[in-house]
């Protein structure tokens, strides 16, 4: 339980920065356009650094054995998510595929790093870049086409061309060889500390394009659609707990810290990708943010009890 209370005290402080991202909104101090710079510099420059800078540490046999366990779990765990998604039926197909899609696929990026490194250091966020990769891969696959409605496997090597996964493909690259940017003479201290100061400006930055893309919606009014509740009720609980469950009959070999990993990527709100996919596919955009937005903000009070059930079960 022990970690329900770190990750508790983690997801107070993310919602103390998140409100001050809306006020910021709300005050005009950051606008729509300033928030979608701001997104494009935490998800093309922040994160992907972020990731790297995870992977510049000592090389060791069983972190390297912990993070290939992630990549199956992670695999494991969306092959459970998929298909329970689908329990999810609308006869408006045009919000089924949103409301879809948003169980399937959490803010893992913005909201998973912050936490899980608050619980469990670079070595969690380590594991969490294996959930991140499969992410991209069945989000631009399996999340584009289902959003597009038709079959475009082009989308696969634009998500093996983003910057997340050149950044994992290269940090595990340094890692297994044993290249740290610290081994480089007179210049590799700095640079690895440049890069790191940029690396820990995740968790506000992130936290403030949350606050202010919440802040455009109407919350209560969202709270009375029951197409918006009830996606809210897949992402943060049922998928979760199903997780969890899954992960619980996984091998006492299997590290546990990849395991838990797994489990609070899973419980993170609805990804701000569905939103991207939505307008460039003339989707309902708009209730695309707003379960964005409830969800980011339900999960401040899910996300310590799905961790805390997680840490129960998991063992």
């Amino acid at each position: 339980m022990e970690n329900a209370k770190v990750i508790g005290m983690r997801v107070l402080i993310m919602s103390i920065i998140l409100v001050i991202g809306a006020v910021a909104y709300k005050t005009k101090i950051i606008d729509k356009n300033g928030a979608k710079q701001l997104s494009a510099v935490e998800l093309k420059i922040v994160n992907p650094l972020l990731i790297f800078m995870s992977y510049q540490q000592a090389f060791n046999s069983e972190l390297l054995h912990g993070l290939l366990w992630s990549f199956l779990l992670a695999a494991g765990s969306f092959a459970v998510t998929i298909p329970l998604a689908s329990l999810l039926k609308r006869k408006d197909k045009e919000n089924w595929s949103v409301e879809r899609f948003s169980c399937i696929y959490s803010n893992c990026g913005f909201m998973g790093i912050p936490l899980i490194r608050g619980i469990f250091g670079d070595e969690g966020v380590l594991y969490l870049t294996a959930y991140i990769t499969v992410f991209n891969l069945l989000v631009f696959t399996h999340g584009y086409m289902m959003m597009k409605e038709e079959t475009d496997l082009s989308a696969f090597f634009k998500a093996v061309r983003s910057p997340t996964i050149i950044a994992v493909i290269v940090g595990a690259v340094c890692y297994v060889t044993k290249l740290r940017l610290t081994d480089i003479p007179a210049v590799g201290g700095v640079i690895a500390e440049a890069l790191q100061f940029i690396a820990d400006m995740n968790t506000p930055l992130a936290m403030l394009i949350a606050g202010a893309t919440a802040a455009q919606s109407d919350l209560l009014r969202s709270m009375k659609n029951v197409g918006t509740m009830t996606t809210a009720l897949y992402k943060l609980i049922l998928v979760p707990i199903s997780v969890i469950l899954l992960m619980s009959l996984v091998p006492h070999s299997v590290p546990l810290m990849p395991r838990l990993t797994v489990c609070i990527a899973c419980a993170c709100p609805a990804a701000t990708t569905g939103t991207m996919f939505a307008l460039l596919f003339d989707k309902n955009a708009k209730h695309c943010s707003e379960i964005f937005a409830i969800t980011t903000v339900l999960s401040m009070l899910t996300l310590p009890l799905i961790t805390g059930a997680a840490s129960f079960l998991v063992k």
